[in-house]
């Protein structure tokens, strides 16, 4: 089975390889535009998700499929089918690789929001997304970056947690998908600059669940250990 999800995987790759100048108008049912990132299946009504995991390529094909998909994806381990095949069926997903570019036309979104996903990207691939969300943003619109906080990671050596510190924001333990590992860190200060060299001004650190972005009650999660930034296009 772990030799199917690998190959299956890969070949999900391939496919978003294919599909990287694609851009895509919005349904007009999306009003505002709400985009989320590397959303993997934490989604939430009224978002356009886009992913490059196997969930989100099943997610555009019949709803037949579903079931079978749900056998080969990790997803089982934390979803009961009927919530997994829910997921799918009630949501708007684009299967795209993010590494690449936002399959998004210029100046589409009111919001972005992407939550532990930059870190799962180069730092070359991560700089590309923001420089991404800022051509897609509107002038005005918000993107709002959740990312493990490399600050509190170092506190957690400092205290003595090394394992904790490791397996938990620097690798990722008992999961061989590519997606799932992690390739770079950031703190407050690399954020910002990340951002300002996309272009984003007024760039501020938040709370937990609290900022411009809507739906944060439903989207923000792990507050313990993530960093929280929001900036204006």
């Amino acid at each position: 089975m772990r030799l199917l999800r690998r190959i299956v995987e890969t070949s999900t790759q391939l496919i978003g390889s294919f599909k990287r100048n694609q851009r895509k108008s919005i349904p007009p049912q999306f009003s505002p535009v709400k985009v989320n990132l590397g959303c993997g299946l934490a989604v939430t009504n009224g978002w356009v998700n886009i992913d490059g995991s196997l969930n989100a390529l099943v997610a555009t094909l019949p709803h037949v499929l579903h079931r079978l998909a749900y056998r080969l994806t990790g997803a089982n381990r934390y979803y009961s089918e009927d919530e997994y095949c829910r997921l799918l069926r009630d949501h708007y997903f684009i299967h795209h690789d993010l590494a690449h570019s936002i399959p998004l036309v210029n100046g589409v979104a009111d919001f972005v929001y992407s939550s532990h996903f930059l870190e799962h990207l180069f730092r070359r691939d991560g700089e590309n997304l923001l420089a991404e969300s800022f051509r897609v943003l509107k002038p005005g619109g918000t993107i709002r970056v959740v990312v493990p906080d490399l600050a509190y990671a170092l506190s957690l050596y400092s205290a003595g947690e090394k394992e904790k510190m490791l397996l938990d924001n620097f690798f990722v333990e008992d999961d061989d998908s590519y997606y799932a590992r992690h390739k770079y860190m950031y703190d407050l200060a690399m954020l910002e600059d990340a951002l300002k060299r996309a272009g984003f001004h007024d760039i501020r650190r938040c709370e937990f669940r609290k900022g411009h972005t809507p739906d944060l009650a439903s989207l923000d999660n792990r507050p313990d250990e993530s960093l929280f930034v929001e900036a204006t296009r």
